[in-house]
């Protein structure tokens, strides 16, 4: 049945980012956010994994799985890579695979991080650690990748390598929920449109002093 969201609204700083949201994307399905700086995709994607606090509901197939039961459902790859510095590229896999199962054998080939493995992970360029924190992914089966801005500084064999992984887990039945502002390659079968001047013009409106209840 897949992922449905259903008037979600989620505040960050006291300042609401998110007001009614609501959106599904059926098993086998790619679903890309899109929205201005600020309009709230990251928060959006947090609270789809349960980090981040919201209203609405979160369901997958029917249901509002609580949050071990999202964990073993969900993978997040946000902005930060969750690398190690002081670990080489194969002991951070082999980290993340001791907690999340699976092997690292295919994440490295998939991503080309076999003839780097022995490399400390503070020596990476910022391409080659997006490639170790995406590699992630392939560790082990989660039906719903969310992915934030999953390109940024990934050359082209990299870009193709993603791309490959995402069309592999759509066809397998995945959901996959991408924030991007530019393509990604792969065709969207749900756009959600975000707009920062839509949450605040909802917050504004809500206060009384502000909306001059008080006059």
């Amino acid at each position: 049945m897949g992922l449905r969201v259903d008037a979600l609204s989620c505040a960050r700083g006291g300042r609401l980012v998110l007001r009614d949201i609501g959106f599904a994307v059926p098993d086998g399905e790619v679903a890309i956010l899109r929205g201005p700086n600020g309009a709230g995709k990251s928060t959006l994607l947090r609270a789809l994994a349960g980090l981040a606090p919201h209203s609405g509901r979160v369901e997958i197939d029917g249901r509002v799985p609580d949050r071990d039961a999202r964990s073993e459902l969900m993978a997040y790859a946000g902005h930060l890579d969750a690398v190690k510095p002081q670990l080489t590229v194969a002991e951070n896999l082999q980290f993340w695979a001791d907690v999340l199962g699976g092997t690292p054998g295919q994440a490295l080939a998939t991503f080309g991080l076999e003839r780097i493995a022995d490399r400390p992970a503070h020596l990476l360029s910022a391409g080659q650690r997006r490639r170790l924190g995406l590699s992630r992914l392939l560790l082990a089966p989660r039906r719903i990748w969310l992915l934030d801005e999953p390109t940024v500084a990934l050359d082209s064999d990299a870009l193709l390598a993603l791309l490959g992984a995402v069309r592999e887990h759509a066809a397998a039945g995945g959901v996959i929920v991408v924030a991007t502002h530019g393509p990604i390659g792969v065709p969207a079968d749900v756009r959600v449109e975000l707009s920062a001047e839509a949450a605040h013009a909802a917050e504004v409106s809500s206060d009384p002093f502000l909306a001059g209840a008080w006059t």
